[in-house]
């Protein structure tokens, strides 16, 4: 069973900084690639950052110089550190593993006032 629990979402103003952490099981943390997404209200879920395994990253035009995506194999863990945010930025994010298909976690609401 998929486990990716994440946490770290909340309001911030414009320009400002979020750190989103997603916890996953062990099983399907180790050598896959683990990603981002976003889904603002009446979108469809896009695709925000990537990290393979050894550290290769992957970011949407949008978020690039000021996301960054990273991960600590030894925790399980994956992050998405972001800053100059953007009232754009606001959706619900998803911590996912790609293992042929994509799977998601249960999102985590980031709210970016003007």
């Amino acid at each position: 069973q998929v486990q990716l629990v994440e946490s770290g979402g909340g309001l911030v103003q414009a320009g400002g900084s979020l750190r989103l952490s997603c916890a996953a099981s062990g099983s399907i943390f180790s050598g896959n690639v683990m990603g981002w997404h976003r889904q603002a209200p009446g979108s469809k879920r896009d695709l925000v950052a990537t990290i393979t395994s050894r550290g290769n990253t992957y970011y949407t035009d949008s978020v690039k110089g000021r996301f960054t995506i990273s991960r600590d194999n030894a925790k399980n863990t994956v992050y998405l550190q972001m800053s100059s945010l953007k009232p754009e930025d606001t959706a619900v994010y998803y911590c996912a593993v790609f293992r042929m298909i994509w799977t998601w976690g249960q999102g985590t609401q980031v709210t970016v006032s003007s």
